[in-house]
């Protein structure tokens, strides 16, 4: 087992030092005697141990005695080590790949490859003005789009295989973070796409979201272009109600007309009960996205969600 180690620890430093090429090659030999049942190269197996020994006695003479007593021990307890900890480091890079995260998908624990959480942050749902909008998300098994009526919001690419809905916030950095991979992944696939606007913060959005509402109303064409803009510009000028004529007015939208329908109290009502409709899918932050019924709560990077129109994550 010894030599196992040695191989595979010279491997790597054979990269950078020729020596070590040297000593790798010699464990190669010594794993290739063992596995044809063969006894391992005295020599090389004495030159490994003496150079452990060698290390340790200059520290603790007891030690090296009990390391020399128990060496072959010793040695299967490091490798048992060595894989549990290389099947681990494996799966961690491969969760992280998949699902933005080396616990799994929406999983908020520690990654190496993402030390700040950056992949599983969201805004929470219902957080007041001036609160912390990132929060680490906890857990995503009671999300659901099960008996949740979609007929009501924007919706593009009808009759694809493939559905995504996106629930975000416009004044959430979170969702203004994961917004365009979404828009790439819908382009490239040619995925149906939901988009429902969820006022996570209160009413900061709500002058948005019923000019929204009445833009896919009386102007659906023009309705997506909108909320891209929206997205992509500066949050605190597209939330200054000030502001929001002359943004109708850049997508050569009625003006009037808008306004009006933004301001009656069937758009109110209407928004309102879209909001409801959401908050049966038991949203607790933004962005949430389904793909094909599967909840990505945060900001992924756009491979995951690429690798979930793939049918490349299998639970």
């Amino acid at each position: 087992m010894p030599c196992l180690i040695a191989l595979i620890i010279f491997g790597i430093m054979g990269i950078f030092s020729a020596s070590h090429r040297a000593l790798a090659k010699e464990a190669f030999d010594c794993i290739f005697r063992r596995i044809t049942f063969r006894a391992c190269n005295s020599t090389f197996k004495d030159k490994i141990k003496g150079k452990i020994l060698s290390k340790i006695i200059n520290r603790s003479t007891f030690l090296a005695r009990m390391v020399n007593k128990h060496y072959e021990i010793l040695s299967w307890i490091f490798f048992i080590l060595m894989v549990g900890s290389t099947f681990w480091v494996l799966r961690g890079g491969y969760n992280f790949y998949v699902y933005g995260s080396c616990n799994g998908l929406n999983e908020s624990g520690f990654c190496a490859f993402d030390p700040s959480g950056s992949n599983n942050k969201v805004t929470e749902v219902n957080a007041g003005e001036g609160e912390t909008c990132g929060v680490t998300q906890k857990t995503e098994k009671n999300v659901t789009l099960k008996n949740i009526d979609l007929s009501g919001f924007p919706t593009k690419n009808v009759g694809s295989k493939d559905n995504v809905v996106f629930i975000g916030c416009y004044d959430c950095d979170y969702s203004r973070k994961a917004y365009p991979n979404i828009l790439k992944l819908v382009e490239n696939k040619k995925a149906n796409f939901t988009f429902a606007h969820y006022p996570a913060k209160g009413n900061v959005t709500d002058n948005l979201a019923d000019i929204t509402y009445c833009v896919n109303k009386e102007a659906p064409d023009k309705f997506w272009d909108l909320n891209k803009y929206l997205f992509a510009n500066d949050k605190n000028y597209i939330l200054d109600p000030a502001n929001s004529d002359k943004i109708l007015e850049n997508f050569n939208l009625d003006v009037k007309a808008i306004n009006k329908c933004a301001k009656s109290p069937e758009t109110k009502e209407a928004v309102s009960k879209q909001v409801e409709e959401l908050n049966k899918t038991n949203i607790y932050g933004t962005p949430t996205i389904f793909i094909n019924d599967k909840s990505f709560v945060g900001p992924k990077p756009y491979r995951v969600y690429r690798s979930a129109i793939n049918k490349f994550i299998f639970f």
